[in-house]
């Protein structure tokens, strides 16, 4: 039994996928599947049920993943440990953020950190808050910038950086164009435009419909605010967007007040409860921390 075989069965499985797993680990797919074969012939048994679309772990499979991922994890420890004692701070960091946090200035804390720590190198990637938080959970991701619109995702620490009021926006020509403040009774039937689900913005707008006993009516959606705002000022819709980032683009729309509890974003730094495992991810989590600082207000 050989490390890069586990190496590649865990990301076949974590990923559903032999080509995703093998874009995972870059390796060439026949490889991939060729070791696992190798490993399930070592073992006895068939750990993968490659009949359907999607790989799924067979019931050997599902026993052995906790042992593979525990072997993986003491080859890293013993790996980070030597760094450690060594003095060296090196490796590589996977950052995860949501598409409306670039009013934090990720590009200047990246390079402010990487102007300190020249030798370790760092990922960055995009998705939505739901998918965020999963990965930094498995570990796919080290540290993340997600939205929430309640309390932390099980199994992560936060530090709030920003806690913002979620406002309506709308053309000049629209009907709410004049009001400064509404209720959710009142909009409760008009066409939304709002990030997609998964989405802590998202959240807060289905929990404010919600408490009126209403489904929100979103036509459209998109994950950059930026479109939300276009597509607003178009006048095809109420976009749901954070308070700052309105007035910003106070040109082109009108804010209104909408009476809600629910209606608050909140941007959080998110990272494993029990803390990063590499030291690399720990320098980039402390120097985060000290420079998003406190939360940013409405």
């Amino acid at each position: 039994m050989e490390l890069r075989q586990l190496e590649y069965f865990v990301a076949v499985a974590e990923e559903a996928s032999f080509t995703r797993g093998a874009a995972r680990v870059h390796v060439a797919q026949p490889g991939v599947s060729a070791q696992i074969r190798r490993l399930e012939r070592e073992l006895g048994q068939e750990l993968l049920d490659r009949s359907g679309r999607q790989v799924q772990l067979t019931d050997a499979g599902v026993a052995v993943l906790p042992y593979a991922r525990a072997a993986l994890a003491a080859v890293a420890g013993a790996r980070l440990a030597v760094d450690e004692v060594t003095g060296l701070l090196r490796g590589q960091v996977s950052i995860g953020t949501v598409a409306s946090s670039s009013h934090l200035s990720l590009p200047k804390l990246l390079a402010d950190f990487h102007a300190l720590h020249p030798s370790i190198d760092m990922a960055l990637s995009e998705g939505n808050s739901d998918h965020l938080a999963e990965g930094v959970r498995t570990g796919r991701i080290d540290v993340a910038v997600i939205g929430m619109a309640t309390d932390p995702p099980p199994g992560l620490d936060v530090q709030v950086i920003a806690d913002e009021l979620l406002v309506g926006a709308v053309s000049a020509g629209h009907p709410l164009a004049h009001r400064e403040r509404v209720s959710v009774e009142e909009i409760r039937d008009h066409t939304l435009i709002c990030l997609p689900p998964g989405t802590g913005l998202r959240t807060s707008v289905e929990a404010a419909w919600s408490a009126v006993a209403a489904t929100p009516r979103i036509a459209f959606e998109a994950s950059d605010p930026l479109v939300l705002a276009q597509l607003a000022a178009r006048g095809l819709g109420l976009a749901i967007l954070p308070q700052p980032f309105a007035r910003a683009h106070a040109r082109q729309l009108r804010t209104v007040r909408i009476d809600s509890a629910h209606l608050r974003g909140r941007l959080a730094l998110a990272w494993r409860a029990e803390g990063p495992v590499s030291p690399a991810a720990r320098a980039f989590l402390t120097h985060a921390r000290r420079e998003l600082g406190e939360p940013a207000g409405s």
